[in-house]
C-alpha cells in the first residue's frame, strides 16, 4: 500500500508517516513547509519507502501525480492554530478551502479513498457536552475572525460529503480534539507545548483567560492509531468521527500538572486576559469534550497514553532531563 499525506511534515503528519511506515506502507508526503518542519521527518528520509515532496497542494501537476500513484490519501494540510487564525484569516480561509478542493478534485479524478482531517473547532462555542458528530453547531459573528477557521473546516466537510454523495468518492472525515505530543510547538498558540517550554525555561506558564475553560488532550500516537483504523474500515466511508480523549481538565489545572510532572520550582500560572493575548472581542470555548462512542463502537479504538506521560515525552523531546515518577 502507498499512502499520500498532505501536510505530512507537520506535527500530526510526521507521526502518521511513522505509523504507516511501521505498518509496511510506502509513504509519500507533500508539504510546502509553511507550518511543517523538515526536522519532523528527517529521520524518515533515509527510509526507501518514504518520499518527501516539497511542494504546495495547489501545484496541480505535482498533486495529480502523487494522487495517481497512491492507494489512500490522508489530507492534513491546513492553516491551524489560534494565533494564525487571528493574525492571518485570509491565509486560513484560502489554504483550508482551496486546498481541500484541490485534493478532492485530484482524488476524484483517480478514484482514490481519502481521509480528511477536521477539527473540534467545528462545534464552535456550543455549551453542550460532550459533543457528538451530529450535534448542531454554534459559531460567533463573521465580524470576528476567530470563527473563520471553524467556518472554513465546515466548508471542507460539506465539500467532502458532496463528493461522496454526488460522485461516490470514498471519503472519511475525522475531527481531532486537542491532539498533543512530541514535535508540537507553541508558536501557533498550542497550549501544552507553551506550558512545557515555560516550565523548562523557569518562567510561570501563561494562562489565557481565567483558566477555567476545559479541554480534553489526546496523545498524537493514539490519534494516529485511530486514523489508520478508520482507513482500514470500509463501513467508515461517507461519515465523520470524533477522535480525542474524553477526560476533561481545566487549563489552569493543566498548567499545574505540567509543573508537577516536570518537577523543580512550583510556578503559579500567570493569567493573561484574552484582549491582551489576542485582540479585543476574542471569544473562546468554555468546554470542548468529545463523545467518541461512534469510533469506539466501530473500531474498538480508545486512547491509551496518559496525559502525564505525554507531557514527559514533550519535555524529553525538548531536551529536558528529569526523573519520571
Amino acid at each position: 500500500m502507498r499512502a499520500l499525506i498532505t501536510g505530512g511534515a507537520g506535527f500530526i503528519g510526521s507521526h502518521l508517516s511513522e505509523g504507516l511506515l511501521n505498518r509496511d506502507y510506502q509513504v509519500s508526503v507533500i508539504d510546502n513547509m509553511s507550518t511543517g518542519n523538515l526536522d519532523n521527518v528527517k529521520s524518515l528520509i533515509p527510509n526507501p519507502r518514504f518520499e518527501l515532496i516539497n511542494a504546495s497542494i495547489h501545484d496541480e501537476s505535482v498533486l495529480n501525480k502523487a494522487v495517481r500513484d497512491a492507494d489512500v490519501i490522508f489530507h492534513l494540510a491546513a492553516a491551524v492554530g489560534v494565533n494564525l487564525i487571528v493574525d492571518d484569516p485570509v491565509k486560513v480561509i484560502e489554504t483550508n478551502i482551496l486546498g481541500t478542493h484541490s485534493i478532492l478534485k485530484a482524488a476524484n479524478l483517480y478514484r482514490k479513498k481519502i481521509l480528511i482531517a477536521s477539527t473540534s473547532e467545528i462545534y464552535g462555542k456550543g455549551v453542550k457536552s460532550p459533543f457528538s458528530e451530529y450535534d448542531d453547531r454554534l459559531l460567533g459573528p463573521t465580524t470576528t475572525s476567530r470563527w473563520s477557521y471553524a467556518a472554513s473546516k465546515a466548508v471542507d466537510e460539506f465539500l467532502a460529503f458532496a463528493y461522496n454523495r454526488q460522485l461516490d468518492l470514498p471519503v472519511i472525515i475525522f475531527r481531532l480534539f486537542n491532539t498533543v505530543g512530541p514535535r508540537q510547538i507553541g508558536k501557533y498558540g498550542m497550549v501544552l507545548p507553551r506550558f512545557v517550554e515555560s516550565i523548562i525555561a523557569g518562567t510561570p506558564p501563561q494562562v489565557y483567560g481565567d483558566g477555567k475553560q476545559t479541554r480534553c488532550f489526546c496523545d498524537v500516537r493514539d490519534a494516529v492509531n485511530a486514523i489508520i483504523l478508520l482507513s482500514h474500515t470500509e463501513s467508515a466511508i461517507g461519515d465523520v468521527y470524533n477522535i480525542g480523549s474524553e477526560t476533561e481538565i481545566s487549563i489552569h489545572e493543566l498548567a499545574k500538572l505540567v509543573n508537577k510532572v516536570l518537577g523543580g520550582p512550583i510556578y503559579e500560572p500567570e493569567l493573561i486576559p484574552y484582549e491582551q493575548a489576542y485582540n479585543p472581542g476574542f471569544e473562546d470555548m468554555l468546554k470542548r469534550q468529545p463523545d467518541t462512542s461512534k469510533i469506539r463502537n466501530l473500531t474498538g479504538w480508545e486512547p491509551e497514553i496518559a496525559l502525564k506521560d505525554t507531557i514527559s515525552d514533550i519535555a524529553s523531546h525538548l531536551g529536558h532531563n528529569f526523573e519520571k515518577d
